[in-house]
């Protein structure tokens, strides 16, 4: 099985770019070397809903190095990157569904060729294939023993489907992994989100107003890189403690309708609908420009922004240009979809080395303790995200104090 991509004969780009990604990856290439000896996954099939990279395609190898059979589908219409599908589905074997710039049905058909496998394993970003499995579960979870999500929007899926009792299957939130959220949400969202737009526009951030929606760990990391560069930054929140912290951190914190009017550029990173509205686009300057990057693209209105709009042409392919009925010009970024991945090529592999460490060795916990595990969403194991941050140093060649064991007694003592 091949899978369904653009052009196989884009695979000898797709291995240049996978190997130079690996190079930056020692924490997975550790975990690759022991899964290649221990093979934890043997007879194993593993679905994987993923952005189509480089870095994804280390995590897959890892893998199908430690015994598994591996399927691929892309997580996001536009994230594919077509020379790694290729390189995948041909040298590596491991059968991809992706092709970037797929319409929302044959993304939705990739889904169901990958869960069509009947895996044992999900590893998931955005939790769009453990709806699949667990809406069909007669179909195709009959092997299902676990999964992992990636994203803060997907986990927000998950734990819904638990509250509601409908969850069939134990999941563990690798995104709540402080080696996650800290270093990808944080300083890997935050580059790639400016990288994105750069790309896209080619414009000078420093000087510019830019609205952040949104002060997660995304949000934070967005703000701050926005920030280092230039940028007078505005922040908008719902939480009173996010808005306080964004205050206490120097930006300016004020409700969106407010940051309408002043902004240059917006970025959304909520995981929340309709963050920026029609009320807010009708107040926004001409030229002014939006991008997201949250994980679905639903966070600006779409549906707002055409019907205020007169006409639309398209500069470049990452941008569409609104031309409202008040003459008012607003660029729309990467479809509204991830800017990050949709405008340019996402995270550093050395940010994702941490998180598909997580994923990898969360998929290896699922394997070890599927008799002990219930149909719930777990955190990562804290022994595991401290593996990893060792590791992660180590290939870093730093080292940190330890304490003594007078210092460990002081510290457990009450006297």
């Amino acid at each position: 099985m091949v899978g369904d991509i653009k052009d196989k004969t884009l695979a000898k780009n797709g291995i240049s770019v996978i190997e130079w990604a690996a190079r930056d990856m020692p924490v997975l290439m550790e975990i690759k070397k022991r899964f290649t000896n221990k093979k934890p996954f043997n007879k194993i099939k593993i679905a994987a809903c993923l952005h189509v990279t480089a870095e994804t395609a280390n995590l897959l190898i890892t893998l199908k190095a430690g015994g598994a059979d591996v399927y691929l589908s892309a997580s996001n219409p536009l994230s594919t990157q077509d020379s790694v599908a290729a390189a995948l589905s041909t040298k590596y074997k491991i059968p991809t569904f992706a092709i970037n710039g797929e319409s929302n049905k044959l993304y939705n058909n990739h889904l169901k060729q990958v869960a069509s496998q009947k895996p044992n394993l999900i590893i998931d970003d955005g939790a769009d294939l453990s709806s699949l499995m667990l809406k069909n579960a007669k179909k195709y979870s009959q092997n299902l023993i676990g999964g992992t999500e990636e994203t803060t929007t997907g986990v927000t899926r998950l734990n819904a489907m638990s509250k509601n009792n409908v969850l069939n299957f134990p999941v563990i939130a690798v995104n709540e992994a402080k080696t996650k959220y800290l270093f990808d949400n944080r300083f890997g969202t935050g580059q790639s989100t400016i990288d994105g737009i750069i790309r896209a526009t080619d414009i000078l951030i420093a000087g510019k107003k830019f609205v952040v929606c949104g002060y997660g760990w995304c949000g934070r990391g967005i703000a701050n890189r926005a920030k280092g560069m230039g940028a007078n930054v505005v922040v908008t929140e719902v939480s009173p403690m996010r808005a306080l912290e964004a205050v206490m951190d120097g930006f300016d914190v004020m409700p969106i309708i407010d940051a309408a009017k002043i902004g240059d550029v917006f970025v959304t990173a909520t995981g929340d609908l309709n963050v920026i509205d029609k009320k807010s686009l009708t107040k926004m300057k001409s030229g002014a420009m939006l991008a997201n990057a949250g994980h679905f693209d639903c966070e600006i209105n779409l549906n707002h922004l055409k019907q205020i709009s007169k006409s639309t042409s398209k500069p470049n392919k990452f941008i569409q240009e609104f031309i409202t009925k008040k003459n008012k010009k607003i660029i729309l970024i990467a479809e509204g979809r991830l800017v990050n991945l949709g405008a340019a090529t996402g995270h550093p592999a050395s940010v994702m080395d941490l998180s598909f460490a997580n994923q990898a060795l969360a998929a290896e916990y699922i394997m070890n303790n599927q008799n002990k595990l219930t149909n719930k969403v777990y955190d990562v194991p804290e022994d595991i995200d401290e593996q990893i941050a060792k590791l992660k140093l180590k290939s870093m060649q730093i080292n940190i104090d330890q304490l003594s064991d007078e210092q460990k007694k002081y510290l457990t003592s009450w006297e």
